[in-house]
């Protein structure tokens, strides 16, 4: 889609004499670019203030790869910088003029979230809770969600306005710490439930460092948050990839599809991480201390 442009004329900076010029400034003007080209990672990475990492930037575009996907599971370890690959993705469909935006994640993390956003992608954000969701209906909006400005909440929030998530056509939803809602599949499981249906025909994009902890069901619970129809129901997966005789190299290749995983060992000649060596010292304690953990070993 091109804007029409005077071919004659562009205010009074000079002339414009071909088709092409139009077509140039129109593209830069709309900042789109191909669905899974480099060149539209650019328009991102133009806006952030940043020092990528070589599995940032794959991540990102992998995550803005497939437009058939409903989402995808980031699940890079612990420290790899989950949040700045999510905040190239968002600052992407920012810049590609989707700006209905919203971050889940728990309440501790709120904060942090809206100064990552604001100072290394120049990105507007606002943090809905309570007070500022009476705040905006008191001063006459009916829908606080619909803003703006990338909105992020909490987890509990977000199951009770379920209904009001569900009314705004969101671009894009990113879940920070989702493995919280790994059990979403669940009926019993009303947090969780709440926002998958909050959530449903959106496009998704879920942050975790441990996709999976105990259960391969764990991988089933977040496959349903993304699109129900990835593995199909519970019983299906169960018989596929659980019982004796699963066939786990099918699991891998399915995940494939939709989660990217980067391991610290991966990593290693591009970040250099600062080498722990335990040892053990031995401690002798001295008169006063013992008589000092007696007392308060006498007091409780």
């Amino acid at each position: 889609m091109y804007f029409l442009v005077n071919k004659t004329e562009i205010g009074t900076t000079g002339q414009m004499t071909t088709p092409y010029h139009a077509k140039y400034f129109a593209h830069e003007l709309t900042r789109q670019a191909q669905p899974g080209g480099v060149d539209r990672l650019s328009m991102a990475l133009f806006d952030a203030c940043v020092d990528l990492n070589p599995h940032q930037i794959e991540a990102a575009m992998f995550a803005l790869r497939s437009p058939l996907l409903k989402g995808v599971v980031l699940a890079d370890e612990v420290g790899l910088g989950k949040t700045i690959e999510a905040g190239l993705v968002l600052c992407q469909h920012w810049a590609e003029r989707k700006r209905k935006l919203l971050v889940i994640c728990p309440a501790s993390l709120r904060k942090q979230w809206a100064l990552e956003l604001q100072e290394k992608f120049n990105l507007p954000t606002m943090i809905l809770d309570s007070k500022t969701y009476k705040q905006a209906v008191r001063e006459g909006n009916g829908t606080p969600f619909a803003t703006d400005k990338v909105v992020i909440t909490s987890f509990h929030f977000a199951s009770r306005f379920r209904g009001d998530i569900r009314a705004v056509p969101f671009d894009l939803v990113v879940i920070d710490e989702a493995h919280k809602l790994r059990n979403a599949y669940r009926p019993s499981n009303k947090m969780g439930q709440n926002i998958k249906w909050a959530i449903e025909d959106r496009k998704k994009c879920l942050l975790t460092a441990t996709p999976l902890q105990n259960s391969l069901l764990e991988l089933y619970g977040l496959s349903t948050i993304l699109d129900d129809l990835i593995f199909g129901d519970v019983n299906s997966f169960r018989t596929q990839y659980t019982n004796a005789g699963a066939d786990l190299n099918a699991l891998r290749g399915r995940l494939q599809s939709f989660c990217k995983r980067t391991l610290r060992r991966q990593v290693v000649e591009y970040i250099q991480y600062t080498e722990r060596i335990p040892f053990t010292v031995r401690f002798r304690p001295t008169d006063e201390v013992r008589n000092r953990s007696r007392s308060a070993e006498v007091l409780w």
